[in-house]
């Protein structure tokens, strides 16, 4: 069986989960984890019982001396993406990437023409693309079960972590932003975005003053997205991480029913709610109501991210699911919607992605 030798840039709070699927992947040799801080390597030498012959370091420059490296997994700041994937990518190393891409659309393109100059894979880890849920709701989307869609809302809050290098718009947004933008097939044309800041205020960190955007250059604590899709289908999007009523919930509503993924759902995450209205003279009826489980496979969708992407180094094939085209496209939606909360909520149309 062919494998492939990777290292694992980065086994913070996600990184460790990457290291975790591809310690576990037949085809793929761990051969050195990087992290620049050595209670972290300590940490996950002794989780997963790490060979002997791993190289553990804090230093990315120590993986370039390893011979026959063929992948690099990077799960580091954003900040840092930028470079690191250059350097790989320059190497010669297919490289995986925690999302997002990079924090800048132009950096983004560079990125995926030199992955095509170099003939390597760049894929980025938008692990929902990769969910059963989202896969099963494309199709039910996409096979016109909702009838004429309407609009589309998603809710994404919980209480903490607070990010301190981006807003609770970069940090929350760019998961519904996959998820809609696959269900329907499109990408938006215009977006629009307002917030306000608590927390990271310019006058006031950590204290209690509310201000709302942009008069304060803070890091947003809410979030209101809207989204406009060519034929003016319209997504709202609720983005927060002050709240202790965790959610996770995303819906389409058509004229024939529903489509709700709700991850906090404690049956199913996904259910397709049936309802329409009959016309009684001036009256609108609900009719054909009832609701129906969807069942889905039963996977973590990380390891399948995991798998595309030695799947896709070995036969020298880009995932079209999550390429970093298709990082590119989400970056430059987010990059839209920060110059929208800058400017107060303005409308902002989209140049074609």
């Amino acid at each position: 069986m062919t494998k492939i030798k990777l290292a694992v840039i980065g086994v913070g709070r996600w990184g460790v989960h990457l290291l975790r699927n591809f310690l576990a992947h037949p085809q793929v040799s761990v051969v050195a984890i990087v992290d620049p801080h050595p209670e972290r390597l300590a940490a996950v030498k002794q989780q997963f019982n790490i060979d002997e012959n791993v190289l553990l370091t804090t230093e990315w420059e120590s993986v370039k001396q390893i011979s026959g490296l063929t992948a690099v997994a990077i799960a580091t700041p954003a900040t840092t993406h930028y470079s690191l994937i250059k350097d790989s990518l320059q190497q010669g190393y297919h490289v995986l990437a925690e999302k997002p891409l990079t924090l800048d659309p132009e950096e983004c393109r560079e990125l995926c023409q030199l992955a095509e100059y170099q003939q390597l894979i760049l894929m980025v880890d938008h692990t929902y693309l990769f969910h059963p849920a989202v896969e099963k709701g494309q199709a039910v989307v996409q096979a016109g079960q909702l009838g004429d869609l309407r609009y589309g809302y998603a809710t994404r809050t919980h209480l903490g972590p607070v990010r301190q290098d981006v807003d609770a718009l970069w940090d929350l947004a760019i998961h519904d932003l996959a998820i809609f933008n696959t269900w329907l097939g499109k990408l938006p044309v215009k977006v629009q975005a307002t917030g306000t800041v608590w927390l990271q205020g310019d006058r006031e960190i950590g204290g209690n003053t509310m201000t709302t955007l942009p008069q304060s250059q803070g890091l947003a604590d809410l979030v209101w997205v809207t989204l406009t899709y060519p034929d003016n289908f319209q997504a709202y999007i609720h983005l927060c991480w002050l709240n202790p009523d965790k959610q996770r919930r995303l819906g389409i509503v058509g004229s024939k029913g529903s489509l709700i993924f709700d991850e906090m759902s404690p049956s199913s995450p996904l259910t397709l709610i049936h309802g329409e209205f009959a016309k009684e003279g001036n009256l609108f009826i609900p009719v054909n109501q009832r609701q129906e489980v969807l069942e889905i496979e039963k996977t973590e969708p990380l390891g399948k991210v995991c798998d595309r992407f030695v799947s896709s180094v070995l036969e020298n094939t880009p995932s079209m699911v999550s390429s970093g085209w298709v990082g590119r496209e989400l970056v430059e939606i987010l990059s839209a919607l920060t110059t929208s909360l800058q400017q107060g909520g303005k409308s902002l149309t989209l140049p074609v992605l």
